[in-house]
């Protein structure tokens, strides 16, 4: 294995990657971290720092970002909020700066909350990309027009290389600052978002409103210029029957654009893409999901179009956590484990992501599937199967850590600690991929946690594949 590894990084960070893999197989290395760090105060940034500056010019677009707009990344959806009047939907593109030879059109919505009357939201589907390609992009009318550019992903193969950020209940904090930063800082090219976006439902009337737009404003810096994944939370909710707002997720599903009817989804709130190498499915801890659900039916046949030829990692991203040895939200994804859980490990899912609990956590590969309330395995046991369920709720939201872990550490957990931070995933090739967990210390990203990660479907079958590639060839009946 060391000289597989030769060519990716050196011998002693080979020696590192070894050791957290054994620990990792062996479940001989449970951590808790006791780590405590200094934090920025829980608190909001005021609305008059210049990170939530309105760009110059009448009615200049804000509020800019791109997601995927396809189910194999060569579209993206731009959107962007025009505050004043609804302006033009109209988006130039090119692959030369300030040369833009095409233009796409989009469509426009608003909405209000209370008393508050959104911009005008645009929402715009630009399609038919090239694959590797680094594309300019311009929106908005004459002075207040604004420049930005994005990178389309490798076209789908098992040995594309990519590299995933993932951030979950993020907030507009001085603390979320910091995580956005860093994760700038991380070289990674998408972001894989875990729900609970800008927590404006800690806000009343039209504070709510005002606060969807400043974290619309807070996330551009790196949202205009790469897709972000999305995912919805409970914080997206916003159930205020006191104001008068009782429709679910309805400053979300205004604001926040999927490419759900791709995967043939019939709701914004879950869906799949594809990119690189890597088969991403988004569900809704928050929508009906049991048996017969239209979220159950549509995961079920989601997951017979996985091919692991092509797109060899298998990534599935919630909210909720189905595992989590957290005080706070503990079991709160039982229910939601209980009917999906036998899918993820016959399907050989790799990762699980989720957020909700805003701290750190990586289980071993584990399931509880034989338990049926009769008989069967009560605890969760080792899974060579099963994915590894990761909870990184950790981005740096109003409402802080949450410290309190269950004592003694459950077998099935890792590594767990509350600070806020974010994670990278770097898929090197179809087997192998290199994880890390990096904290937020005192305004420094340290890498606390990594572990390498071989592939579910590949390293299972790699050698039967070898074999049978050398040795079971078609032989010939001499007479």
């Amino acid at each position: 294995m060391a000289v597989s590894f030769a060519k990716l990084v050196p011998l002693f960070q080979i020696m590192l990657y070894l050791t957290l893999l054994l620990s990792l197989n062996n479940g001989t290395a449970r951590i808790t971290s006791r780590f405590i760090r200094t934090e920025w105060p829980s608190v909001d940034i005021p609305l008059d720092n210049k990170v939530f500056d309105i760009p110059k010019g009448h009615n200049a677009p804000q509020q800019v970002r791109i997601t995927q707009g396809d189910y194999d990344g060569k579209a993206v959806i731009i959107s962007w909020v025009t505050p004043d009047e609804m302006g033009s939907s109209r988006v130039q593109y090119g692959k030369l700066e300030k040369k833009y030879d095409s233009s796409a059109e989009g469509t426009v919505t608003n909405y209000t909350f209370y008393k508050y009357k959104s911009g005008y939201i645009h929402h715009c589907l630009v399609d038919d990309l090239e694959y590797d390609t680094k594309y300019y992009y311009k929106i908005g009318d004459g002075d207040s027009s604004r420049e930005f550019w994005f990178q389309t992903p490798p076209k789908i193969h098992p040995d594309a290389p990519y590299t995933f950020g993932i951030i979950g209940d993020l907030g507009q904090t001085y603390n979320s600052l910091s995580t956005l930063k860093h994760y700038m800082q991380s070289g990674g090219q998408s972001v894989l978002f875990l729900g609970d976006l800008s927590y404006a439902d800690r806000y009343e009337y039209n504070d709510v409103g005002i606060r969807w737009d400043s974290w619309g404003r807070f996330i551009e810096q790196s949202a205009a210029y790469q897709p972000w994944i999305w995912s919805a939370g409970n914080h997206e909710i916003e159930f205020m029957p006191n104001m008068g707002e009782v429709i679910p997720f309805k400053s979300y599903l205004h604001r926040i654009a999927t490419p759900y009817t791709a995967s043939k989804s019939t709701n914004p709130l879950w869906y799949a893409i594809r990119r690189a190498s890597a088969h991403i499915i988004v569900l809704s801890s928050y929508s009906p999901y049991v048996k017969y659900t239209p979220q159950w039916w549509w995961l079920r046949e989601e997951l017979k179009k996985v091919d692991r030829e092509k797109t060899p990692w298998l990534i599935v991203l919630m909210h909720v956590p189905l595992y989590s040895s957290n005080v706070v939200h503990y079991m709160e994804g039982e229910s939601m484990r209980a009917v999906f859980e036998s899918w993820f490990v016959h399907s050989r899912v790799d990762f699980i992501f989720a957020g909700h609990v805003h701290a750190y956590e990586r289980s071993y590969r584990i399931s509880n599937i034989h338990y049926n309330f009769t008989s069967g395995d009560r605890y969760p046991v080792p899974d060579k199967s099963a994915p590894v369920y990761l909870t990184v709720g950790d981005g740096g939201n109003q409402e802080g850590l949450a410290g309190r872990f269950l004592d003694p550490q459950p077998n099935y957990s890792a590594f767990r600690e509350a600070s806020y931070g974010h994670s990278t995933l770097e898929i090197k090739n179809r087997t192998h991929a290199f994880y890390h967990w990096n904290r937020n210390d005192d305004g420094n990203k340290v890498t606390t946690d990594s572990v390498v990660f071989h592939n579910q479907y590949w390293s299972n079958n790699l050698r039967r594949r070898k074999l049978k590639k050398n040795h079971l060839k078609p032989r010939v009946k001499v007479c």
